[in-house]
């Protein structure tokens, strides 16, 4: 009888250390299957296993392992699930096809004139396995859905193919686990993976540091309103999962309080994981940072590298050993907005591995209202399918929410609850500015007044902006003065803010130019601030960095709006402005629920339907009683959360983690560790910017896969400065912050 393998090892000539292509093909069913449980697909991903690489069934797989050219070994199990006279329903005959067909090079589209949609790939001719793997791994199940899938019929093939993905997770998740576990016991090496932990585990910590809070925090109002929203926020865990909202001003704790909400929900629903969504790469490390002083250390995963191509090629052996791709298996993980909703939307392997561990989670979205328009109305309907059919608990957290309830938004979210105590009094119980309008303000202007006063803060449009602007601060010769932006690397920024907060509380001149990044839960507090012309949000958010602990009158504390003519803000800021005039011409006080209400219809709703879904992401996947058109790969290649893609470059730092990792580039092969060790020396430029720097050698790329691209002219970059890329008078007003 022949043999079949599904690996071999590096003795080409003994196979006595290959696995048998059974073994793998029945461990990668029963580990699928355990990922299908709490997803209600258990059946159907357990034979989505068993059939994955039925191509090796096949002479020319065979020979491949033996040093052959590389043979499609994918597309011989979608043929089998999808052949004629299948007893499958065709929507579970699809989705076994996409999901086996892609679970190398990735989902593919049902049509497409390339040969690597699905269509094509069953109808493409390839080796017949041989049947005696209906021996060796059968009998082959019936996939069975469960009965509490709750349909919308309005979007069905969205629903079905979100659940495709969670499938294709299930299998890409098993079939790396059991090819790592192969490869390693081959190489002698021992695997540690996943934090074997849960929420209701960490939930004694976070009582005792809570605790530990009340006994030594200072006695003053806000503490104690603090605490008060907290412990109504954690009375209500008991609410079975669903949505919620907490609405919650700038400076009402609204982090920790997420945190107590989620950690007690979880425990008390028995879910698995919080997930900690954040818009801002910016504050991603201090939020992180903040989980561990709370939980502790080893229990916090943080996902959100900008250096994550998240990428899974056609690679066969112990080559995908070197992908070193995260699934999130672990009971807090704290990641980007980006990381989050672009997985959600992805065709490709190791974006998707992760999303059966998305399932049975509290998800917390940080600034909830940052959601961009042109994609709003997908993100929406994902958050929804999440929450009602995949049991996940989405707490919408922030100051101005955006109201995305079903009862003011087509397509929104049902049954928002809200977990504050009274949003309306908080707001103004915690309002401690007086927002004022200063009008048309020149840099000579702002200058002046930056001149006027030991401490302030300035935030503008653009990081060309700030750059120009703290120049000429410094040409004027102000004392105190600061740069705060996104071209310094997130080490450096961190360092700046400790310097920052250490000469507020001693009064020495203090006067800080920064972007918009400083208004993303960045713990300042200035006497007075200067917030460029900018939407609603955005202001009150500027707001919360003036008499932040509530030490002086609300009258003496003024927030200046400003606009500024020698700057020009970018298309989508005048567009957020100009709703925040309409806005406050019917509600004055900008800090009411009523006007930040008004605010964000005149934003969103006001926009169309067509103006909030920009690729019509929801028309591309239709589903009926003949099948799926779904377009996986085409939406996966172009949803974008930030349309204006930019480029990563590692800063050299002297830092001892950041020169390990640079002097390890070079022989670079499992990459995972490396790009989180450099996310913190990275600054994100535009792309013909940074393909400019390389043609000219002062930025190369260190690494064998042309990943890694690092700055070799330190002249370019200053702690101070940061990154400075242009060419000679080359800071464009119309540059955008991100």
């Amino acid at each position: 009888m022949k043999h079949y393998y599904a690996h071999s090892s590096s003795d080409k000539k003994d196979k006595k250390y290959w696995q048998p292509l059974s073994n793998h093909l029945r461990a990668v069913s029963s580990l699928a299957q355990e990922r299908g449980k709490k997803l209600n697909i258990c059946n159907t991903s357990g034979l989505a296993g068993l059939l994955h690489d039925l191509g090796k069934y096949t002479a020319e797989f065979q020979a491949r392992l033996d040093g052959a050219e590389p043979v499609d070994h994918a597309t011989a199990g979608a043929q089998w699930a999808h052949r004629p006279k299948s007893p499958y329903d065709p929507i579970t005959a699809d989705m076994l096809a996409y999901v086996i067909a892609g679970h190398h090079s990735g989902l593919p589209d049902r049509e497409g004139a390339e040969d690597r949609s699905l269509q094509a790939r069953l109808k493409k001719a390839v080796p017949a396995p041989d049947p005696v793997w209906l021996q060796e791994i059968g009998p082959v199940p019936h996939p069975k859905f469960s009965s509490t899938f709750k349909p919308n019929k309005e979007r069905l093939g969205f629903q079905v193919a979100m659940l495709t993905r969670f499938l294709f997770s299930c299998l890409v998740d098993a079939d790396y686990r059991d090819t790592e576990a192969f490869y390693a016991t081959a190489n002698g090496e021992t695997i540690s993976r996943g934090m074997d932990q849960t929420p209701s585990d960490l939930a004694p910590r976070l009582t005792d540091y809570l605790n530990h809070l009340r006994a030594t925090a200072e006695d003053k109002p806000l503490n104690h309103l603090r605490r008060r929203v907290l412990e109504h926020a954690r009375e209500r865990a008991a609410l079975a999962p669903g949505v919620f909202s907490l609405t919650v001003p700038t400076g009402g704790g609204k982090t920790l309080t997420s945190l107590a909400f989620a950690m007690e929900h979880a425990k008390t629903h028995g879910l698995d994981r919080i997930i900690y969504a954040i818009p801002f790469t910016s504050i991603i490390d201090q939020t992180a940072q903040v989980f561990r002083d709370i939980l502790g250390d080893g229990v916090v995963l943080e996902h959100h590298t900008a250096l994550d191509r998240g990428e899974l090629s056609e690679r066969d052996g112990a080559d995908k050993l070197k992908l070193a791709m995260e699934d999130w298996d672990a009971p807090l993980v704290v990641t980007t907005t980006v990381q989050f909703f672009e997985s959600l939307f992805s065709h490709r392997p190791a974006r998707c591995r992760k999303l059966h561990n998305v399932a049975h989670s509290v998800i917390i979205l940080d600034e909830a209202q940052t959601l961009p328009l042109p994609v709003l109305r997908p993100c929406v309907a994902a958050l929804d399918e999440l929450a009602r059919n995949h049991g996940c608990s989405i707490v919408l957290c922030t100051a101005t929410q955006p109201a995305l309830g079903a009862d003011r938004f087509d397509g929104g979210l049902e049954n928002v609850r809200e977990l504050a105590p009274d949003p309306g009094k908080l707001q103004k119980t915690l309002t401690r500015t007086t927002i004022r309008h200063a009008g048309l303000m020149s840099d000579t202007a702002l200058i002046e007044a930056l001149g006027a006063h030991q401490q302030a803060l300035v935030i503008v449009n653009s990081r060309a902006h700030a750059l120009a602007l703290y120049r000429a601060a410094q040409a004027a010769g102000l004392d105190g003065v600061i740069h705060l932006s996104t071209r310094q690397v997130a080490a450096d920024r961190q360092a700046i803010l400790v310097r920052v907060r250490e000469t507020l509380a001693v009064e020495t001149p203090c006067r800080v130019i920064a972007t918009s990044l400083v208004e993303a839960g960045v713990d300042v507090d200035f006497p007075v601030v200067f917030r460029a012309e900018a939407g609603l949000d955005s202001i009150l958010q500027a707001a919360g960095r003036c008499n932040r602990e509530g030490r002086r009158a609300a009258s003496d504390s003024p927030v200046m709006i400003f606009e500024a003519p020698d700057w020009p803000a970018p298309r989508a800021v005048r567009d957020f402005a100009a709703a925040t005039r309409h806005a406050l011409a019917k509600h004055p006080d900008p800090a009411t629920l009523d006007a930040i209400k008004a605010y964000f219809e005149e934003v969103y709703w006001r926009k169309g339907a067509n103006a909030l879904d920009r690729d019509s992401v929801l028309e591309r996947f239709v589903a009926g009683r003949t099948g799926t058109d779904f377009a996986f790969r085409s939406v996966g290649e172009t949803f974008h959360l930030i349309a204006d893609g930019l480029d990563p470059v590692i800063i050299p730092r002297n830092d001892n983690g950041c020169r390990m990792a640079l002097d390890a580039l070079p022989f670079a092969t499992h990459t995972g560790g490396l790009a989180r060790a450099l996310q913190r020396f990275t600054v994100q430029i535009p792309p013909k910017d940074r393909d400019r720097l390389m043609a000219s050698g002062q930025v190369n790329f260190r690494d064998p896969a042309k990943q890694f691209a690092v700055l070799e002219d330190p002249t370019l970059y200053t702690p101070e400065t940061g990154l400075i890329w242009e060419e000679a008078g080359d800071l464009r007003p119309s540059e955008s912050v991100w």
